[in-house]
């Protein structure tokens, strides 16, 4: 057992709680940041707030680039430093910044080139493309910054330092939800720029958080070096690429889902594309801090699993599961309750209020129904096993929801694609598990 790490000897509940509450805090801002952004933007129009949400599956791609990376340096390093080898944990974080920077360069392409026919996919209306355009162009081809801090976090987190993370969310979070306003409407004699003033602020705050994290990692990093004079080593690539690929995958679902149903909704209504946009941010203010806690639970997972320490993962799965659980059930609550006083936020007009309110209340049932996927997706990962954790990821956001949206639609019209979401949630959970069961003990029981 790990006597000098924490992760080693800790009561597993409140050191989860210590290592999931700063990230949980920071995606919380951050989450709220998405919502704020939103707002904003509603006040130019339904057509603004639109193309925000036909860009949101790109901004999403280049999030699941970076985090996938991210998530491979978190369970390499902490697995090596719970086998006591920094110089691995070092080397394996030097070449995931290499992998970071490699990997903004295909969004810098993206951004130049394939904004413009991504969005006729989905409308012809010009104005709707317009500003889509504007807004595109800046928030994906300046990627790279956002690249970089996640990155650096991620490397923070393996060492279960989880307050310089928060530090760096929020400075982040917050410097874009000062800008917005100024940017998009024009305050300060700074002039209203609107859509593109929206994406500016949202590339500050991301150069914000990356030069806060570059200052962090040189001042407050105790346990690892950095050095990109290390060449690129192509066997460290494929470990990292073992896990990254699977978890970029599974964080790629979104994007893919919400590109699949708005060719699928803008058949039916504008109005519900510029819904489900909605719906994708206010999503995120229930599953981020979800998210918080299994990046707490990750590196206790894999320090324990390099340490051999059975009886500490099981702990932090079953504390894991409840936290996950509590705050599920709380966003159901909430969206369940008060659909109207959401959307009113976002200025819905009386279309959107009718298929909003219902909307909201099915979509919220998803919430709680997916504790068990989101839980042993993140378990999975944590271990290395990522092909169980992206078949989860693609039941949740792919495999069930596309086809039966398909089926539902034409007997139970708009609701038939809301009433999926729920449904692939149970139905993951219960296949989560039976792997759990089925693969997961038998492996901890013949090699611990």
């Amino acid at each position: 057992m790990n006597t000098k790490n924490p992760m080693g000897y800790k009561p597993i509940f409140p050191l989860l709680m210590s290592m999931a509450f700063p990230p949980m805090i920071s995606m919380l801002i951050q989450s709220l940041y998405n919502i704020i952004d939103s707002i904003f933007i509603a006040q130019l129009g339904e057509n603004a707030l639109t193309a925000v949400s036909l860009i949101y599956p790109l901004q999403n791609l280049s999030l699941a680039f970076s985090c996938g990376i991210g998530i491979a340096m978190n369970a390499l390093i902490a697995r090596h430093l719970g086998e006591h080898d920094e110089k691995k944990a070092s080397y394996v974080a030097s070449q995931g910044m290499w992998m970071s920077i490699l990997h903004s360069m295909i969004f810098v392409i993206i951004g130049l080139f394939f904004i413009k026919p991504f969005l006729c996919l989905f409308t012809s209306q010009q104005e709707v493309i317009d500003y889509g355009m504007q807004y595109g162009m800046i928030v994906i081809t300046l990627t790279f910054f956002s690249f970089i801090h996640i990155a650096i976090e991620k490397i923070f987190q393996a060492c279960g330092s989880m307050i310089v993370p928060m530090i760096m969310q929020i400075v982040g979070a917050v410097v874009n939800i000062i800008l917005d306003p100024i940017f998009i409407f024009g305050y300060f004699h700074v002039p209203a720029l609107g859509v593109s003033g929206g994406a500016i602020a949202t590339i500050i705050g991301q150069m914000s958080a990356c030069l806060l994290s570059l200052y962090m990692f040189k001042h407050y990093n105790h346990s690892l070096k950095l050095s990109l004079k290390n060449r690129i080593d192509l066997s460290t690539f494929q470990k990292l690429y073992e896990i990254a690929i699977p978890s970029g995958v599974m964080m790629c679902m979104p994007s893919v889902l919400v590109s699949i149903l708005n060719g699928i909704l803008a058949q039916i209504s504008q109005t519900a594309v510029a819904f489900f946009g909605v719906y994708f941010k206010l999503q995120t203010f229930v599953f981020m801090p979800s998210n918080g806690v299994i990046q707490g639970m990750r590196p206790l997972m894999s320090f324990n699993y390099g340490a051999e320490n059975k009886e500490r993962m099981n702990q932090t799965l079953t504390c894991s599961l409840l936290t996950i659980g509590t705050i599920l059930c709380i966003g159901t609550l909430l969206f369940f309750l008060w659909p109207e006083m959401i959307l009113s936020l976002f200025h819905a007009n009386e279309d959107m209020l009718k298929i909003g309110i219902v909307g909201l209340r099915i979509l919220s049932l998803s919430f709680v129904l997916s504790t068990g996927g989101i839980v042993m997706s993140g378990v999975f990962e944590s271990l290395g096993l990522g092909k169980l954790s992206l078949l989860i990821s693609l039941l949740r956001q792919l495999f069930i929801i596309i086809p039966l949206s398909l089926l539902l639609i034409p007997i139970l019209g708009l609701n038939g694609i809301w009433i999926t979401f729920p449904l692939s949630e149970l139905i993951a959970s219960f296949i989560a598990f039976f792997f759990y069961r089925k693969h997961y003990l038998r492996m901890l029981n013949s090699s611990l």
